[in-house]
């Protein structure tokens, strides 16, 4: 019965899709401050054009994160990225995190580890030379402790917060 149990409630990671939507829209307006959060516009523009690089993290069938992002050649994530996919390039050589998320009675059991872990899974299956992503500073070791260098303060203004570029080299 207990093995049964904890095969009900083990994280499942799959493709997002544009029925999806409503649900990461509202699980990016609880992660993040309005100033930073992807707007529902947002959202539905990385769905349609990137699916393969959205991943949502379940359990029991309920969504309780995802990370998500795009392709380019570009060596940093500039601030015009999260505004438009028109910058995303299925063959650019990096793939970059836009966002993870944890919903926050979730935060603590790993999810956010095994989504990156997946993410920098896929980008190694699919070819990349690196993934880069941005963050703050009381998650720099986080992202260090999966093999991300730690580039310094990024020119990003994204939300008016400070950000550091993160770089991992695949």
């Amino acid at each position: 019965m207990k093995e049964e149990v904890r095969k009900m409630s083990e994280l499942k990671i799959r493709n997002a899709s544009l029925a999806d939507l409503d649900t990461v829209t509202a699980i990016e307006a609880e992660c993040f401050p309005a100033s930073e959060a992807a707007s529902r516009e947002s959202m539905e523009d990385r769905l349609s054009a990137y699916p393969m690089g959205f991943f949502i993290a379940e359990i029991e069938g309920k969504a309780v994160g995802f990370i998500n992002g795009a392709c380019s050649d570009s060596s940093v994530i500039e601030d015009k990225f999260f505004e438009s996919m028109k910058w995303h390039d299925d063959n650019g050589k990096h793939l970059m995190v836009y966002g993870l998320d944890v919903l926050p009675g979730y935060r603590g059991r790993g999810y956010a580890r095994k989504l990156m872990k997946h993410f920098i899974d896929f980008a190694r299956e699919e070819g990349k030379a690196a993934v880069l992503l941005t963050c703050k500073s009381h998650l720099v070791s986080f992202y260090e402790s999966f093999g991300y260098a730690n580039e310094g303060i990024s020119d990003s203004t994204h939300g008016g917060a400070q950000w550091y570029d993160m770089k991992l080299i695949l």
